[in-house]
């Protein structure tokens, strides 16, 4: 009997070690893998490039797998030997990095021992406490707000006299400010449809149809029109803006069609410009040229865009009131030589893109600087650079076939060499057109789950949503929050001072109440 226990505790030991060695190997690999993952995006050119953008991926999928996998081992090596393992799990207890302090705590205090567990004495005095934390989330908690107006009748005229009843965020329907932001944030940036929120709600018990849910949706994009049309002013206020669009699939009787949703962004941050950064979005039926007009209508300065042939218009000399100086995207052009590079057969484009990075390193150590100090050190580090490649791009293009497609993407930035290199010329002008590409890329992934607009109309709400949505994201502000406050103070906000509840001001005014609590 007792060789038969050495033998079972012999191999539940055993077990132990195995499972205790693999788990430590697991983590020398994870910590292995952060090290390359820290290291890639540190590396030239960092997210923006496409193969270092591929190896974050790579990086970031194989750790997640194989901490799902050092969790398992760590289970199986509890389960083998609960109290080998005991010490080392509450040494190793996994969480947040930092808790909110203001987090409201809820203490269990479990029942107290009735007696020594060594030698049975009932005589026990309290010593302290050791205290277990652990993190927990409720179900959402609903409830009826009720407005309560006291009525009251004069006693020498018999009138009644009553409180004025508070204003709503909308016109029609029961829903607080709150509410709405939530609707809002939960359709435009994590991408949720009407039909599938209607639905969590029914399993939390609450009844909202999809269409009320619509109803409050359009209602809640006509009361913030004022906000929509203050950022719109800002963003045009800027000397300099950029310009991008994507699709947006709308249905159109039985069928879809392709609709476009454009982005204007401006952001000055890099040229260390004061102004605080905002987007906004229009939307249209098609892709014509027609529509950028009407958006940037009598807006003159610097647009950093793509090559697309609608934008034409606005850089012609005849334009009234000016022409729109165009800024080439280099991202956009190098994105162009990568695709052939990443094949392992064209070297002339693995060496241009190694001298681009070159080019975006130099402008990396810029960033934030005054124009003027900007031009100043572009004279002096990337314009030989520039200068330099474009006499090696002329020299490799004239090896090529006109015919290729490698020649032709060359010939993309050295026909529009003016556009490329007036960056040189101008401190304003940032290397690429990544800030409205970022401002696009909510679009791309919420496609995936809206499978279509509904209408045109449906189209204009989402760009009026994405203009809010964005533009809080520049500004470091949480969405929902921001929308909830400006909901709830809109309707008897004065009409002349409506910029005091733009992102930017608002955030002021909560860091303020933040430093005077």
């Amino acid at each position: 009997m007792i060789l038969v226990q050495r033998e079972q505790l012999a191999q539940q030991q055993a077990e132990n070690l195995a499972a205790q060695s693999e788990v430590k190997v697991t983590r020398l690999e994870i910590e292995r893998l952060k090290f390359l993952l820290a290291k890639a995006r540190r590396e030239q050119f960092g997210q923006s490039s496409e193969r270092g953008k591929q190896l974050i991926e790579q990086l970031e999928l194989a750790i997640e797998d194989l901490e799902e996998t050092q969790g398992a081992e760590q289970a199986k090596a509890e389960i083998a030997a609960p109290e080998a393992t005991k010490e080392n799990h509450r040494r190793a207890l996994r969480g947040p990095r930092k808790l909110p302090d203001d987090l409201p705590v809820e203490r269990v205090v479990e029942p107290a021992p009735c007696a020594c567990g060594k030698c049975g004495s009932q005589r026990l005095r309290k010593l302290g406490e050791v205290v277990t934390r652990s993190l927990e989330s409720e179900p959402r908690r609903w409830k009826i707000i009720e407005h309560v107006r006291e009525k009251f009748t004069c006693r020498d005229c018999e009138a009644i006299t009553e409180p004025p009843a508070p204003s709503h965020p909308i016109a029609r329907g029961f829903a607080g400010p709150s509410l709405l932001a939530m609707i809002l944030v939960s359709k435009f940036l994590l991408h949720q449809p009407l039909n599938r929120q209607s639905a969590t709600y029914a399993r939390e018990g609450i009844e909202i149809d999809t269409s009320t849910l619509a109803d409050w949706v359009g209602a809640c994009v006509v009361t913030l029109d004022p906000i929509l049309a203050a950022l719109k002013a800002h963003v045009l206020r800027g000397a300099r803006i950029h310009a991008d669009d994507t699709t947006v699939p709308v249905l159109a009787k039985g069928k879809t069609v392709t609709g476009r949703l454009w982005t204007y962004v401006r952001d000055d941050r890099p040229f260390g410009g004061k102004g605080p950064p905002a987007a906004f979005f229009e939307y249209s039926r098609n892709r014509a040229g027609e529509h950028p007009q009407k958006h940037l209508t009598g807006w003159t300065g610097i647009m950093q865009a793509d090559a697309y042939t609608g934008y034409n218009a606005l850089y012609e000399a005849a334009r009234k009131p000016a022409p729109i100086k165009e800024a080439a995207c280099w991202a956009h052009w190098r994105r162009k030589l990568f695709d052939h590079a990443k094949s392992g057969k064209a070297p002339i484009a693995v060496e241009a893109v190694r001298r681009m990075d070159e080019i975006f390193a130099c402008e990396r150590t810029i960033t934030g600087k005054p124009p003027d100090e900007r031009v100043a050190l572009r004279k002096e580090t990337v314009a030989p650079l520039v200068a330099d490649l474009r006499v090696w791009l002329s020299e490799q293009r004239a090896k090529l076939s006109a015919k290729t497609d490698l020649a032709k993407d060359i010939n993309y930035g050295l026909s529009r060499w003016v556009e490329f290199a007036r960056f040189l010329d101008e401190g304003r002008v940032c290397l690429t057109n990544n800030a409205a590409e970022r401002a696009l890329r909510g679009i791309a992934v919420g496609r995936r789950n809206w499978t279509f607009a509904g209408s045109d109309a449906g189209g204009r709400r989402a760009a009026a949503v994405f203009t809010l949505v964005e533009t809080c994201k520049l500004n470091d502000i949480d969405p929902q929050a921001w929308l909830a406050d400006v909901l709830a103070r809109l309707p008897d906000h004065p009409a002349k001072q409506i910029d005091d509840l733009l992102p930017w001001k608002w955030k002021e005014r909560q860091l303020a109440a933040t430093v005077a609590a």
